[in-house]
């Protein structure tokens, strides 16, 4: 069995490398690799299992080889293609589709299309459906790969109360044998990988992740993403990862670590508490896809870097504006658009931003965003570089 960590990981500065690494050479993917009888960011409970790992790769997903421990949340009304590309092209090594549903009274709405799209995009396509039916469920796992999906995602993590009140989303942890179900008609229905995203529990009271993540293992799911809050938390308070340390003693899964998550250091903690195979990020990467390349340095090296100069973030943030429109066309694109440089101006010129949000989210046609947010960083005073 290849261990889910690569040698990358296990040698965060967070916890030195005190396994015994052997040189070896995979006879499976033919290169180089690294032995671990156990180690720091292996669950101390239970020793590595493993035989070798691959230096190239830190976890699997089926076939498919994940070289970064970073992967993007998938988030309604966030991750359409434009900002997947964004965050693959700072350092993600997965990123996930919005959510899709399952009802097929729905696929040909341009909503549903356009978050189906992949254009460009590099494997593994990853795609995220909801429903509460199994058969509708295998079903539109098998639509969404015939479109593209190289991966099927399945949502038993959100806590949204329209998608709850249909019995989806996070509501099915309440259900654990409608959860099998459900794993099971999907695994069987299709023949690329399956992954599953869940929260710890319904509430503080049914904290039953290790409970689903059995099943899902005995499902055949590929891989389990674990927030760390209950749906009853929603997004408040803290996160915790006791239960994803939990589940990851539990099962064999690569296990991937989600919430609060905002910082490189956070990122080599959590993945030393729990033992998970990569963290999950999600609301900490909107107008900021560098944290995506901030947290694989320094789980590499132990050097924080810089935080992206005014320039760079000018850069990105207009190449983002333009691919929104392009995307969306520019009524779709106007409104999207909002959002997005709301979250640049946040995360990186807050209280320089002055009144210029709301004249830009005022704005009526691509040329004036384009042409606001250009007058808007050349008015910026020169800058230093700035910690991260």
């Amino acid at each position: 069995m290849h261990n889910r960590l690569s040698s990358r990981v296990l040698s965060a500065p967070v916890a030195g490398p005190t396994a015994d690494c052997k040189q070896l050479n995979c006879s499976l993917f033919n290169q180089a690799v690294f032995r671990y009888d156990g180690g720091p960011f292996l669950n101390p409970r239970r020793p590595c299992a493993a035989t070798a790992t691959c230096e190239s790769a830190v976890f699997a997903i089926g076939p498919y080889q994940i070289t970064e421990p970073t992967v993007l949340a998938p988030m309604a009304g966030v991750t359409d293609l434009p900002f997947r590309q964004l965050c693959r092209q700072h350092g993600a090594g997965l990123v996930v589709s919005e959510m899709v549903s399952s009802n097929p009274e729905l696929r040909a709405t341009r909503k549903s299309s356009l978050r189906r799209q992949f254009a460009g995009e590099p494997a593994p396509r990853s795609v995220q459906i909801a429903g509460t039916e199994p058969a509708t469920m295998a079903a539109a796992a098998q639509f969404n790969v015939a479109e593209g999906a190289e991966i099927i995602d399945i949502n038993m993590g959100c806590p949204a109360k329209k998608v709850c009140r249909k019995a989806a989303g996070s509501a099915l942890l309440q259900h654990p044998q409608l959860v099998a179900d459900i794993l099971t008609a999907v695994v069987a229905a299709v023949d690329v990988p399956v992954t599953l995203k869940i929260r710890t529990g319904w509430d503080s009271d049914n904290r039953n992740a290790v409970e689903i993540a059995k099943i899902a293992e005995q499902a055949g799911v590929a891989a389990l993403a674990i927030h760390g809050r209950t749906r009853a938390c929603r997004f408040n308070g803290s996160a915790e990862y006791a239960t994803i340390a939990a589940v990851v003693a539990a099962t064999q899964l690569p296990v991937i670590a989600n919430g609060d998550i905002t910082s490189p250091q956070q990122a080599a903690a959590v993945l030393a508490e729990t033992g998970a195979a990569a963290v999950m990020i999600g609301r900490a990467a909107q107008g900021n896809p560098w944290l995506f390349s901030q947290i694989n340095h320094y789980l590499t090296s132990g050097e924080l870097l810089t935080a992206p100069s005014d320039d760079a973030v000018a850069t990105t943030a207009l190449a983002h504006l333009a691919a929104l429109h392009q995307f969306y066309g520019e009524l779709g694109g106007l409104r999207i658009a909002r959002k997005h440089i709301g979250w640049y101006l946040d995360a990186h010129f807050s209280g320089r931003s002055g009144e210029f949000r709301g004249q830009f989210n005022r704005l009526d046609s691509a040329t004036g965003q384009t042409a606001a947010l250009t007058e808007f960083f050349n008015q910026l005073p020169a800058t230093t570089e700035r910690a991260a």
